[in-house]
């Protein structure tokens, strides 16, 4: 027998199913009883029970037989499907952690119903670009899912809010009925109602109040009568009865009161207060019962700070004073402080000893007169006039304490005395005189005071013209560099009627100034012309206008300069300084048109009629090519009734400018204005013939509409439309004029035409929305709208058509949404802004005000609308301060002057209606919604300023 190896016997007793992975489905001990178990966080709760990955077993001594391998006693056993348990030790361990963070993402504690576990499945994968087209698809198919879902949420949510107000009510919702019922309360009901302190339910309100109850009578009888004995026991318990005899709780300092002792403290304790505010007359104390408390309140004192304060102050100054006792501003500080602490005598005391001290300070003086009382003042200003017998101001003073002129007069008499070089008391004391004895007085002061112009001005006014050119003469001499000595000459030549020397006088001044070194400052003297304009030199004024207009300006800024100079003046109100620049500038540049505009347009507003009709002769006769001049001249004549001489001076025009548009306009307009049809007919066809533009074919168009020949004017308007396609107004006088014939459908397809050619024109838009809406086709009018919001984006005038389109429609609430949308495309559209704040209830209409304050602080249709909001409020002088801001803002907007004059009508006089009616004529105004509405009609195309203003306001609402 051979032998056999004890390895080969090892290996043949071995299992074959050792190291061999276990079947699919495999449970150890599944043979001998023994259940494996698992759980949803090992296989997940999608996951199949019977598709066991992961088994774990639990082995026991009683129901599972020991394992192979000795480790696995009473353990829990893992088994894969493949079988690892020779692995080395680490590989397992780092196979353990992988499995246990697994087991951690898939947990039930990590999944969610709707978006599964909170890890990602495939992090470990690589994020290619498929992933994120596929993600993009998927994102983009969420949006359109949530998109057609958005509506039916909205609404669902809506209804369940609705439904939970409807469960749930506000608490303020709950009481609104019971608000309502207050309206019945009364004032005297209101009174009534308790206050939450009310003293009559104190008692309920603190019950632990102390309570005193009253002393019976029989105690008082018994201790303050007949008995010998006068006091209470205070063991007996009576004594707690008596309020402030006796604290409960508290030892008394003796077992007895002695109520009359109590009743002598107190008369005793009264009469002390008596002495100390009583007075001795003839040895008796007198005391007014009735004046007691107002003595002691004129004792308390008036300086209301600190006690302290005033001693250490005190202390101060006295450490002052008496180092330095020739300091006079603490002898003051130190008067003052007692004044302000109610010692008056004590002040006086310390500023007389001050100016003992001091005898040479005329503030001293002057401190110490003010503190005395008139009387005594007087001789205190004596003894400083001798001790400071040059102090002006101390003379001032005691010409001050007198009352009477001659007592006035005698003082500075003597105090000219003292002091003859003194400006001020000279100009004092004749102040005081009379004219004749003025005169003798200047005629002394200006031999002591040679350098005072003021004087020498003054003396010239009292002296006749020959006595008064001498007097300036010998000024100029003793002063040769004021200017306004030589100005005073050239207004006393002008008043004297030398007008011819005014404009000598000026040069020489000027030559004469500089020669003495003086500068010529030209923004002073044309400051001086203003001062002689409004004194009444007008020559003066223009002299010195013409002599220093040129001075120190360069070359190239001329123009400009004098421009400004002469809008400067204007607004000084010196209109014939004005006049003069403008004058100077145009004879310097008599070719600018610009110059000679603004000095027609000066002349319009400050001059007369004759003086803008002579600068405009003149003016077209340098500028002859100038249109507007000619036109301004040929207006003056017409408005001043004078037609012949308005057509001469428009056919001058037409040899000037041939085949100018607006001058054939003009004559158009001139001759329709006073009824001359016919020649208004000749002149617009010899326009057609001549000029054919746009605006002439418009106006004879125009001109036959007015005069009712309809067909005429549409066939005029055929005819233009098809030489110029790109003027709008031509579509839109068509399309009114087949409205008006009740020809809508051509109506629609003339707007429709026009607006293929000019698709800008927002009237056009406008019109045909309104067209639509008037044939009951409202969802065509919105289509239009929107059309015309697509091609002209941002425009408020269609934002605010569409607007009211939904309001007329009744529907609220769309009004509300284009309203949003409005302001979120026009943040700054005035119209709009103004239209939302009379879309808000009455509550909230103040608050959109402000917020549209912000926005267009300076729009004048957000200006009109809060004026119209305070007229409903009935803010009358607010109302009428905001409709001028607006008015003056934009005075060409003619809503803003119908609200105004309506509101007048209502709530202002003849004077203020008449005055707004003047205003408004010379202001002109052009646009404005309802002011256009009438304007623009064809019936009212006569109407002057003041017929289409009493016309609007029959149709505008009153504000509500």
């Amino acid at each position: 027998m051979a032998h056999i190896p004890a390895a080969t016997l090892g290996n043949k007793n071995k299992k074959h199913f050792l190291g061999v992975p276990a079947p699919l489905g495999y449970v150890a001990g599944v043979g001998r009883g023994a259940t494996g178990f698992t759980t949803r966080s090992d296989i997940g709760p999608a996951r199949d029970a019977n598709d066991v990955s992961y088994v774990f077993t639990s082995s026991s001594s009683q129901s599972l037989p020991q394992a192979p391998s000795e480790s696995c006693n009473h353990t829990f056993s893992l088994h894969l499907f493949s079988d690892d348990r020779h692995a080395p030790p680490a590989a397992k361990r780092k196979k353990k952690e992988e499995e246990e963070e697994d087991d951690e993402d898939l947990n039930d504690s990590n999944y969610d119903e709707f978006s599964g576990y909170s890890g990602s499945l495939f992090s470990k994968d690589p994020y290619d670009k498929d992933d994120a087209e596929a993600d993009a698809i998927y994102e983009s198919i969420d949006k359109r899912m949530d998109e057609k879902r958005k509506e039916y949420r909205e609404k669902r949510l809506k209804e369940d809010l609705e439904r939970y107000r409807q469960e749930r009510p506000k608490i303020q919702q709950q009481f609104s009925d019971l608000k309502r019922n207050l309206i019945a309360v009364s004032e005297e009901e209101w009174a009534n109602l308790p206050e939450v302190g009310d003293s009559r339910n104190k008692k309920q309100r603190n019950p632990r109040a102390e309570k005193f109850t009253p002393l019976p009578d029989s105690v008082l009888s018994r201790s303050l009568g007949g008995e010998s004995g006068t006091a209470i026991d205070g063991r007996s318990g009576l004594a707690s009865m008596i309020p402030g005899v006796a604290t409960p709780g508290m030892l008394t300092p003796s077992g007895d009161l002695d109520l009359r002792k109590i009743g002598q403290a107190r008369n005793t304790l009264m009469n002390v207060k008596l002495s100390q505010v009583s007075d001795s007359v003839a040895g008796q104390t007198v005391v007014d019962p009735k004046g007691y408390l107002t003595d002691l309140q004129s004792m308390i004192p008036t300086y209301g700070g600190d006690i302290n304060d005033i001693k250490k102050a005190r202390m101060l100054l006295k450490s002052v004073r008496e180092t330095n006792p020739y300091h006079p501003p603490a002898w003051i500080a130190s008067a003052r402080l007692e004044e302000v602490t109610g010692k008056l005598q004590m002040a006086r005391n310390l500023i007389m000893r001050g100016c003992e001290q001091n005898p040479q300070s005329e503030d001293l003086w002057l401190e110490a007169a003010r503190l005395q009382p008139p009387d005594t003042a007087k001789g205190v200003i004596a003894q400083a006039a001798r001790r400071i017998p040059t102090s002006v101001r101390i003379w001032i003073k005691a010409a001050d304490l007198e009352t009477e002129p001659k007592a006035k007069r005698r003082v500075f008499r003597k105090a000219l005395e003292h002091i003859p070089n003194s400006v001020r008391l000279w100009k004092a004391a004749v102040e005081m005189e009379n004219p004749e004895d003025a005169k003798i007085l200047l005629s002394r002061a200006v031999e002591c005071c040679g350098t005072s112009v003021e004087l020498w001005l003054a003396l010239a006014r009292l002296e006749t013209y020959e006595n008064a050119r001498k007097v300036l003469n010998k000024a100029r001499e003793k002063i040769p560099t004021d200017r306004q000595i030589w100005t005073t000459a050239a207004k006393l030549e002008e008043a004297n009627g030398n007008n011819h020397m005014v404009e000598k006088i000026i040069d020489r001044a000027l030559s004469s100034l500089s020669a003495n070194g003086v500068e010529i400052n030209r923004d002073q003297w044309l400051q001086e012309a203003i001062e002689a304009e409004k004194s009444g030199a007008i020559k003066c004024c223009q002299a010195i206008v013409r002599a220093v207009i040129a001075t120190g300006i360069d070359e190239e800024d001329r123009k400009q300069t004098w421009i400004d100079d002469a809008e400067n003046c204007a607004k000084e109100g010196a209109y014939e300084c004005a006049r003069a620049v403008y004058g100077y500038a145009l004879s310097e540049f008599p070719s600018k048109k610009s110059i000679w505009l603004r000095a027609a347009y000066f002349e319009k507003n400050h001059g007369t009629r004759e003086s803008l009709e002579t600068l405009l002769q003149k003016a077209v006769a340098h500028c002859p090519q100038s249109e507007v001049l000619w036109l301004m001249g040929a207006k003056s004549k017409w408005l001043a009734g004078d037609v012949p001489a308005a057509r001469g001076i428009l056919s001058l025009a037409f040899q000037a400018n041939p085949n100018s548009e607006d001058i054939w306009l003009a004559a158009v307009k001139l001759e329709s204005e006073n009824a001359e049809y016919e020649r208004a007919r000749r002149l617009l066809a010899k326009a057609r013939a001549s000029a054919p533009t746009p605006r002439v074919m418009m106006k004879s168009a125009k001109l036959e509409w007015a005069l009712n020949n309809l067909d005429e004017a549409l066939s005029l308007l055929e005819d233009a439309v098809k030489v110029f396609p790109e003027f709008g107004k031509l579509w839109m006088m068509k399309g009114q004029i087949e409205e008006q014939k009740q020809l809508l459908e051509r109506a629609a397809e003339s707007y429709n035409g026009g607006l293929k050619r000019c698709p800008n024109s927002i009237p056009l838009w406008l019109l045909l929305a309104a067209l639509e809406e008037k044939r009951n086709l409202l969802t065509k009018a919105r289509s239009v709208l929107e059309r015309g919001r697509l091609k002209n984006p941002k425009n408020a005038l269609l934002w605010l058509a569409a607007i009211r389109i939904e309001i007329r429609a009744g529907m609220k609430d769309m009004a509300n949404t284009l309203m949003a949308r409005a302001l979120q495309d026009c943040p700054t559209a005035g119209e709009l802004w103004a239209e939302s704040i009379f879309l808000e209830a009455r509550p909230q209409r103040k608050t959109k005000s402000v917020d549209a304050l912000k926005k267009c602080e300076h729009d004048p249709h957000v200006l009109l609308a809060v004026s119209k909001l305070f007229w409903s409020e009935r803010k009358l002088q607010k109302c009428r301060d905001w409709f001028n801001r607006t008015i003056k803002i934009d005075p060409d907007f003619g809503d803003a002057w119908a609200n105004f004059y309506k509101f007048e009508l209502q709530h202002g006089t003849e004077q203020q209606q008449q005055e707004l009616i003047e205003r408004c004529n010379a202001a002109e105004p052009k646009h404005g919604e309802e002011w256009c509405k009438v304007s623009k009609n064809i019936a009212n195309w006569c109407f002057k300023t003041e017929d289409v203003l009493k016309a609007v306001v029959r149709h505008l609402p009153t504000p509500i």
